[in-house]
C-alpha cells in the first residue's frame, strides 16, 4: 500500500454531487472517507481505499468522528470537503421554525462543524472546499432560507481563509448552478420550486437555453474536478474565494 496517497473525508459524498467528487478524487489516487447518513454502496462499489462512515452532518462529534476514523485508517488527512446538504423551495409565508432550523442546521452548521473539526488536524498545505452554490451569490423567490444557508457558507469560506491562512490552510468553496441529479429533479418537483408544478427536464431545458453561456448545465464530475484542482499544488496562491461552476450563469 503507498503511504503517500493524499486522504480526503467528503460529507454526503455518496450520492449527487458527493458521488461525482468522491469518483473524481478516488480515480486521482486518493483514500476517501464518505460520511453521510444513510450507505448508498458506492464505497463498495469503487472498492479500495474508499470507506463509508456514518454520521449526522448536524453534530459537530460527527466529524469529529470522521476525523478520527481517517486517521486511524490512514495517518492522515489532507483534504475537508462540506458537500452534504440539500435545496428546498418555499414562500416565507409557509416557512416555519422546523423548516428553517432543519435546513439551517444541515448546511451552514453541517458545514461549520466540518470545517472546525478539519481545522484542529490538517497541517500546512491542509485544504477545506466548501460546496457552496449560486444561491449563495444572490436571491430568489421562495428560496430565502436556501439562499441564506448558502451566503452563510460563502461567508464562513472567507472569514476561516482569513483565520486559518497562517498555518497554511486554504478554505475555498465551489457554487454549482443546476447540476441533473436525483435529488435536484426530486426538489424541482415542488409546486414552490421555480417550475411552478410543470415539467422540471422542461424548466432545465429552458433555463439553460435563457441563462447559460455555453447552452448547457455543468455535470456532477467537472464540480468534482474543480475540487480537485483546488485542493492541488496549483492552486496553492487561491484560498477565500467562492467559485463559480455554472456554465456560464453568472459571469463575475
Amino acid at each position: 500500500m503507498n503511504d503517500d496517497r493524499k486522504v480526503c473525508i467528503i460529507t454526503g459524498g455518496g450520492k449527487g454531487i458527493g458521488a461525482s467528487i468522491t469518483r473524481v478524487f478516488h480515480e486521482a489516487g486518493y483514500r476517501v472517507l464518505i460520511g453521510s447518513r444513510s450507505d448508498s454502496g458506492l464505497a463498495r462499489e469503487l472498492g479500495e481505499g474508499v470507506v463509508f462512515e456514518r454520521i449526522d452532518v448536524k453534530r459537530e462529534e460527527g466529524h469529529r468522528n470522521l476525523v478520527k476514523k481517517a486517521l486511524s485508517l490512514w495517518g492522515r488527512l489532507d483534504v475537508y470537503i462540506n458537500n452534504a446538504g440539500y435545496s428546498s423551495w418555499r414562500p416565507v409565508s409557509l416557512v416555519d421554525e422546523a423548516f428553517f432550523a432543519d435546513m439551517m442546521e444541515t448546511n451552514v452548521n453541517g458545514t461549520y462543524w466540518g470545517c472546525k473539526a478539519a481545522a484542529e488536524t490538517l497541517s500546512s498545505d491542509g485544504v477545506i472546499i466548501n460546496v457552496s452554490s449560486l444561491a449563495g451569490k444572490r436571491g430568489s423567490a421562495h428560496n430565502s432560507v436556501y439562499c441564506a444557508s448558502k451566503f452563510a457558507v460563502n461567508g464562513i469560506t472567507q472569514a476561516l481563509a482569513k483565520e486559518l491562512g497562517p498555518r497554511g490552510i486554504r478554505v475555498n468553496a465551489v457554487c454549482p448552478v443546476y447540476v441533473r441529479t436525483e435529488g435536484l429533479l426530486e426538489a424541482l418537483e415542488d409546486e414552490y420550486s421555480p417550475a411552478a408544478g410543470g415539467d422540471v427536464v422542461e424548466y432545465l431545458d429552458a433555463f439553460t437555453r435563457s441563462n447559460t453561456a455555453l447552452h448547457r448545465l455543468p455535470r456532477g464530475d467537472e464540480v468534482g474536478r474543480a475540487c480537485l484542482y483546488l485542493a492541488s499544488d496549483g492552486a496553492s496562491a487561491i484560498t477565500g474565494q467562492c467559485i463559480n461552476v455554472d456554465c456560464g450563469v453568472l459571469p463575475q
